[in-house]
C-alpha cells in the first residue's frame, strides 16, 4: 500500500477519486507540531534552534498516522506547494520517522485534477529545506517579538495587550492614516456645470413629450477655461465668484468649438492573485479577506480552481490552449484572440512556476457546476471563471468623443476679449470584447451628434460648491493593496492579519465599513512607535519579507537574519524595561463610587475607557462611558454657524447634524466632506 498524506480531509477525499489501487490517502488536519504555548520554545543560546511539541488535539492523529506508515510500503506527502505546506511536510517526516522507516516522496501541484496528480506522482521531488527553513525563520521571528515584548506592554500599559510582528506595521498604516485625517483642514472650492441641448430646428411650437427628443439630445458640460487660460481647481474659490461667473454666462451664446473623436481599446485585467482576489470579493460581494480565503480554499480542495495563494499571474500553456477553446465554441471566433495573451508578473519574488488563481476546467462555467456549490462558493468561483476566461478574449473597443463649447457673454460677442470653454465628453462601445464575460460599471454618456460651429441652447447653469477631502481611511480592500504595495507580508498572511488586529481590539470597522483605529490600538502604536521603532517601520518589515524570500531561495543561511534581528532588539528591550515608566491612562473624574464612596476615575482597558472605581482591587466596581458627539472639523454648509458634529439615531445608525440643533435643522447620512452641495441647497 501506497500512503499519500495531505493537510485536509476534503483535499483526500478529492484526490482519492482519481487514485485507484495501491493508493491510500490520509490528512494530518494540518499542522501536526508547533511552538509551544506555555514558554518561549527557542533556544536563544543554541542558534535559535526551536523546541517543537505535538499540540494535545494533533497526538491521537499522528498515532494514526504512524500506524498507517508502518503499514505502507511507501509514503507520498502531497501537502500544499507553499511554506507552511512545505513545513507540514518536513514535520510529518519528523514525526513519523519516515527517513529511517521506509521510502518516502515529495509531490506538488498547482490542482486537483486527474491529471495533475498523475503528473505529481510520476515527478516526486525532495523535500525542499530551503522552503522549511523560511517558515521556521518566520515563525520563530514572530514568537521572539510576540513572546517578549506583550509582556513589557503588560508592565507598562495594562494587561492583556499583545505585539506581533507584521501586525504592528499594518496598525501603524490604519493609526497614520487616522491621524491625515484628524490633521486635514477643507478647502472650498467651486464647479460650473452646464446643460446645454441642440437649437430645435422646428419652429413650431410643440410640446415634448417625456423621454423623447429633448432628453436624447441634452447634455451636460464643464467649465474648463477662461480667456483661453486653463481654470485649475481652485479657480473659483466661493460663492461669491461663482455667482459673477454665472452672471456672465447666462445670456451667452453657446457654440461647438471642437469635436474630437478617436477610438479607443480597454484590455482585460490579469487572472486573481491573492491579493487582487481579496481586494475584488470585498469590493463586489462584500466578503472579508478571510471569508474569501476559506471560500477560496474549498473551491481548490474539492478541484474547482488552482492554488489560491500565490502573487503570480503566470498561467500554464494548457489553460490558455483550453480558454481558447472555449471562447471560439461558446462565444464566437470574433472573441478569441489569435495569440493567447500572457500576463508579466510586477514583483520580482515571484516564482513563476506558480499560477494565477483561475478555474482548474474552463468548460466548468458556473452555470454547469453550480450544483455542487453553495451559494458563496459560487460567488467567487463565478468571478475568477470569469475573469480567467475574460483575460484570453479581445480588447473592449470604444468611440471616445471629447467636446469643446465656447461660450461668449453679448457684451463681448465678436470681440474676443472674454470667453469661457466648457467640455463634454463621451464614450460609445462598439465591440464589447471581453466585458462581454466581464462587464464592468462604466458610463457610456452618450452625446447628440454635433458639429464645429453649431450654436446650442443654454437650459441650466449649476454652481456646485465642493470640499477638499482627507485621505480615505482603509477598507480592507485598500488595506489588502497597501500591504501588498508596501511588501509587508505575503498571500498567506494578509488576511491573518487583518483578522488579529481586529481580535485585538487593535483597529474596528465603522459604519462605512472602513477601518478606525480604538484607543487601545492607538496607545500601543505610540509606544511601540517611540521605542520599538524597527518593529512598526514599513521599510524595516518589508526587508525582513525579502529576506525571507532570499532564505526560501537558498541564498542566505536564516540563522544570522535571526541573529542580526533579535540582538539589538532583545538588548533594547532590556533597557526600555528600566528606563520607560509605567503608562498612566488614569484620568479623574467628579463623580464617586456608589458601593464604598472612593472617587472614580477613567481607566484604559483592552477593549477602550470606562470608569471604574480608584479602590481597585479592594473595589470592583466599573461601567461604561456616555460616549459625546464628536465634531468633524467643518462649519454647518447650512447656517455656517454650527459645527458639523457626529450623532446617532436611536437605532445606532450614524448621521451628520448641526451643532445648533433645533435652531438649525441641518442633518445628512453622507460625511459633509464627501458631498457636493448646490448653492441653493
Amino acid at each position: 500500500m501506497q500512503l499519500i498524506i495531505v493537510e485536509s480531509p476534503t483535499k483526500a477525499k478529492t484526490i482519492s477519486r482519481f487514485l485507484s489501487g495501491d493508493f491510500k490517502v490520509e490528512s494530518s488536519y494540518g499542522h501536526i507540531r508547533d511552538l509551544p504555548k506555555s514558554n518561549l520554545g527557542i533556544d536563544i543560546e543554541n542558534s535559535f534552534e526551536p523546541k517543537y511539541i505535538i499540540p494535545t488535539k494533533s497526538r491521537k492523529r499522528v498515532n494514526e498516522l504512524k500506524k498507517e506508515a508502518e503499514k505502507a510500503k511507501e509514503v507520498i506527502l502531497a501537502t500544499d506547494e507553499d511554506r507552511e505546506g512545505e513545513a507540514i511536510a518536513w514535520h510529518l517526516t519528523q514525526v513519523l520517522n519516515l527517513d529511517n522507516l521506509k521510502s518516502t516522496k515529495r509531490i506538488v501541484f498547482h490542482e486537483i485534477t486527474e491529471n495533475a496528480i498523475k503528473e505529481a506522482l510520476e515527478n516526486p521531488r525532495d523535500i525542499d529545506l530551503n522552503l522549511v527553513n523560511a517558515q521556521q525563520a518566520r515563525r520563530i521571528l514572530d514568537r521572539l517579538v510576540g513572546y517578549e515584548l506583550s509582556p513589557f506592554l503588560w508592565k507598562k500599559v495594562f494587561k492583556g495587550l499583545s505585539a506581533g510582528r507584521v501586525q504592528s506595521v499594518a496598525v501603524r498604516l490604519i493609526v497614520d492614516r487616522e491621524r491625515e485625517i484628524e490633521k486635514f483642514i477643507p478647502r472650498e472650492y467651486w464647479s460650473i456645470e452646464a446643460l446645454l441641448q441642440k437649437m430645435s430646428t422646428c419652429h413650431v411650437d410643440v410640446p415634448r413629450q417625456r423621454g423623447t427628443l429633448e432628453s436624447l439630445e441634452s447634455f451636460k458640460a464643464k467649465l474648463i477655461k477662461k480667456d483661453g487660460e486653463l481654470l485649475d481647481k481652485f479657480a473659483i474659490q466661493n460663492k461669491d465668484e461663482a455667482d459673477e461667473i454665472i452672471k456672465d454666462l447666462n445670456d451667452a451664446e453657446y457654440k461647438v468649438e471642437k469635436v474630437e473623436k478617436k477610438e479607443t481599446k480597454r484590455n482585460p485585467n490579469p487572472p486573481f492573485t491573492t491579493s487582487t482576489l481579496q481586494q475584488e470579493t470585498i469590493n463586489k460581494l462584500h466578503f472579508s479577506a478571510k471569508q474569501t480565503m476559506m471560500l477560496a480554499q474549498q473551491l481548490y480542495e474539492n478541484g474547482y480552481i488552482t492554488y489560491m495563494r500565490t502573487d503570480s499571474v503566470n498561467l500554464s500553456e494548457e489553460s490558455l490552449r483550453s480558454a481558447k477553446k472555449f471562447i471560439k465554441e461558446n462565444l464566437g471566433k470574433n472573441y478569441a484572440l489569435e495569440e493567447s495573451r500572457r500576463f508579466k508578473t510586477k514583483s520580482k519574488n515571484v516564482q513563476e512556476a506558480h499560477e494565477a488563481i483561475r478555474p482548474t476546467e474552463p468548460f466548468n462555467t458556473p452555470d454547469v457546476i453550480k450544483k455542487n456549490l453553495d451559494s458563496r462558493q459560487l460567488k467567487i468561483y463565478d468571478l475568477i471563471w470569469r475573469r480567467f476566461i475574460a483575460s484570453q478574449m479581445k480588447e473592449a473597443i470604444f468611440d471616445s468623443i471629447t467636446v469643446d463649447l465656447e461660450a461668449q457673454p453679448p457684451s463681448t460677442l465678436g470681440e474676443g476679449s472674454k470667453s469661457y470653454t466648457f467640455r463634454a465628453g463621451g464614450q460609445i462601445l462598439k465591440f464589447d470584447g471581453w466585458l462581454k464575460i466581464y462587464p464592468n460599471s462604466f458610463s457610456e454618456n452618450i452625446l447628440p451628434q454635433l458639429s464645429k460651429g453649431e450654436v446650442l441652447e443654454l437650459k441650466k447653469l449649476t454652481p456646485l460648491q465642493h470640499f477638499t477631502e482627507p485621505p480615505s481611511r482603509y477598507t480592507e480592500a485598500l488595506l489588502v493593496k497597501a500591504l501588498e504595495e508596501y511588501g509587508i507580508g505575503r498571500p498567506s498572511t494578509y488576511a491573518p492579519i487583518i483578522s488579529t488586529i481586529q481580535e485585538r481590539n487593535y483597529v474596528r470597522k465603522n459604519e462605512q465599513k472602513r477601518f478606525v483605529p480604538t484607543e487601545t490600538g492607538t496607545i500601543v502604536n505610540d509606544l511601540l512607535a517611540e521605542h520599538f521603532p524597527d518593529i512598526i517601520d514599513v521599510g524595516f518589515t518589508a526587508k525582513m519579507e525579502k529576506n525571507l524570500d532570499e532564505i526560501a531561495k537558498g541564498k542566505i543561511n536564516w540563522i544570522p537574519i535571526i541573529r542580526t534581528f533579535y540582538e539589538p532588539f532583545h538588548k533594547n528591550l532590556e533597557k526600555k524595561y528600566r528606563d520607560v515608566e509605567k503608562q498612566n491612562h488614569e484620568e479623574k473624574t467628579d463623580e464617586t463610587c456608589e458601593k464604598c464612596g472612593r472617587p472614580m476615575v477613567i481607566r484604559q482597558g483592552r477593549f477602550g475607557k470606562f470608569i471604574a472605581c480608584s479602590g481597585f482591587p479592594e473595589c470592583k466596581n466599573t461601567r461604561n462611558i456616555k460616549q459625546e458627539p464628536k465634531t468633524i472639523g467643518m462649519k454647518c454648509p447650512r447656517c455656517e454657524e454650527g459645527d458639523v458634529i457626529i450623532r446617532r439615531t436611536k437605532k445606532g445608525r450614524i448621521f451628520y447634524g448641526c451643532s445648533r440643533y433645533p435652531q438649525c435643522d441641518f442633518a445628512s447620512w453622507t460625511n459633509p466632506h464627501q458631498k457636493k452641495y448646490k448653492a441653493d441647497d
